[in-house]
């Protein structure tokens, strides 16, 4: 019995990070799916590029308004934020509340999984 439990142990050990990288998987895979059907009218994936809106590759982290070669609104410059994930949700959620005046137009994903599904995704753009 002893052998059982201490193989059932190990089992669990093994298993629980290979569940919890599916699980992230998922949520950044339905984050991409977001990402698609909210943010890719206006912001690309390519680090070199941007279009109506500015790259989001490593956006989280990131100073607002710093990517190079993008007009940001004065509201944005101004602003101080950091992209973290608070932040971000807050972002998500109501861009024009966090930074009035800003040109972004107002895409409001108010569902908290949704939101940790598409900041998961941005966490992953690197």
């Amino acid at each position: 019995m002893k052998n059982v439990l201490r193989a059932a142990a190990v089992c669990s050990v093994l298993i629980t990070p290979i569940a919890a990288q599916a699980e992230e998987g998922g949520m950044i895979e339905a984050g991409r799916q977001i990402f698609n059907h909210h943010c890719t009218a206006c912001h690309t994936l390519d680090p070199s590029k941007n279009a109506f809106g500015p790259s989001l590759v490593g956006v989280v982290g990131r100073p607002a308004a710093s990517v190079p070669r993008f007009s940001y609104s004065k509201a944005m410059q101004e602003s101080g934020l950091t992209w973290n994930e608070e932040n971000l949700r807050k972002w998500i959620a109501d861009n024009e509340a966090l930074v009035p005046e800003t040109r972004m137009r107002h895409v409001s994903i108010n569902d908290r999984a949704e939101q940790d599904y598409l900041i998961s995704f941005l966490k992953s753009l690197k």
